[in-house]
């Protein structure tokens, strides 16, 4: 087991306050918007064994059965295939979704054979692996998650009362769903964004009035107001309009699987997805929207966000259940004077402290405490009990 050094991403969405709190830091003024935990080559975890401190992916290069486990090789290669982080929102991020594997392989040949550099601007692919994630809330966590049906859609814009969107009304109004979707979100992508800047911005201030007054929808107008401030004039608006809108409680979670438009607004969460950095943008963004691509990627279909709730497991932990392969979240939640828990092995992980003080210890009476914001990693041989009064989340492989 080893202590980890994590980095932390200073993008510009990022929380001031939130993330130095639960690391016991004094903030700097500056945003910091995501702790990295992980094998990533973006920004690796460092491990110290035998004095040196080392990239994790180095560590799990060097004996990837050890670490990882042979299944886990097997399946995925060997590398880590998960990517664990601290999410700390403080303005929204970018309306986005996530390609499946098939769309992020054939993405990443098609950028590759015509020579876009990985650091460009217009890139999409900056690997050839899908990115399902998991954000479970450490406060209220607020977001966007997944298209409302459309009569309900074309209900909210109308209450704006703006003469230029009532042709977007009508069309929400037609079926089947999934084509007045595709049609109203690649009509509002694709105007001339100076022309309807002026239209976003009076809609925006109907949204924020229809936010104050109350009313069933008033949340999610004030949410999105709230995010227009950020990006004034940016079509986004429109499409943010199109999503459900999302307030999670501490502990509860949203899962995002391939083509599902999302967006997160504000609060601080542990994230847990694939190790991919695959991201095509749809709006609130300054950054390349690549409108065509993006509508390969989407998918078209009206769900509920729904929001997830751990279920408790034999080994003491509460689980959230998801389809992914990659990873599986778990939380242990320990009282005072509890008996020990058990994390199983056979699967790499890592263990993030974020409330009281627990203590690994291995079998041979090794032990390593942690404290609140700080985390450990196990390979896959590797067994330990859990003991302490805290909260300790869990990040492994879900075979």
């Amino acid at each position: 087991m080893d202590r980890l050094s994590n980095t932390v991403r200073p993008y510009a969405w990022g929380s001031t306050t939130a993330l130095p709190a639960l690391l016991g830091q004094p903030s700097t003024g500056e945003p910091q918007a995501e702790l990295w935990m992980g094998a990533h080559p973006g920004a690796p975890s460092l491990v110290d064994r035998n004095g040196t401190p080392t990239p994790l992916g180095e560590i799990i290069a060097a004996d990837p059965v050890t670490e990882l486990g042979a299944a886990t090789v097997d399946a995925f290669g060997p590398r880590l295939p998960f990517l664990f982080k601290v999410l700390a929102a403080g303005s929204p991020l970018s309306l986005q979704v996530h390609p499946d594997r098939d769309r992020a392989r054939r993405g990443h040949a098609d950028e590759e054979q015509r020579g876009v550099p990985a650091s460009a601007p217009e890139r999409n692919y900056k690997d050839d692996n899908h990115k399902p994630e998991l954000i479970c809330a450490l406060g209220e966590f607020e977001g966007l998650c997944g298209f409302r049906p459309a009569d309900e859609s074309a209900e909210i814009i109308a209450a704006l009362e703006i003469d230029a969107l009532k042709p977007y009304v009508d069309l929400l109004h037609a079926r089947p769903e999934s084509d007045a979707l595709r049609e109203m979100l690649t009509a509002v992508l694709s105007t001339d964004r100076a022309e309807f800047a002026e239209t976003v911005r009076r809609a925006a201030a109907s949204a924020e009035r229809l936010g104050a007054a109350g009313g069933p929808h008033a949340a999610a107008y004030a949410a999105c107001a709230a995010a227009a401030h950020h990006y004034p004039g940016d079509p986004g608006f429109l499409a943010a309009l199109l999503l459900n809108h999302v307030r999670l409680q501490p502990g509860e979670a949203l899962f995002l699987g391939a083509g599902v438009p999302h967006a997160y607004l504000n609060g601080l969460g542990v994230e847990l997805m694939a190790n991919s950095d695959n991201v095509l943008r749809c709006g609130f963004t300054p950054k390349h929207v690549d409108v065509p691509e993006l509508l390969r990627v989407v998918r078209f279909e009206p769900r509920d966000p729904g929001v997830l709730r751990p279920e408790a497991s034999s080994d003491g932990a509460e689980v959230y259940g998801t389809p992914a392969r990659e990873f599986r979240l778990s939380r242990y939640v320990r009282a005072p004077g509890a008996a020990d828990s058990e994390p199983a092995a056979g699967s790499p992980q890592i263990l993030f402290c974020t409330d009281g003080e627990v203590e690994l210890v291995r079998a041979d009476g090794a032990a390593l405490t942690l404290g609140r914001g700080q985390s450990a990693y196990l390979g896959a041989t590797e067994e330990v009990r859990l003991r302490g009064t805290g909260t300790v989340f869990r990040a492994a492989v879900a075979l």
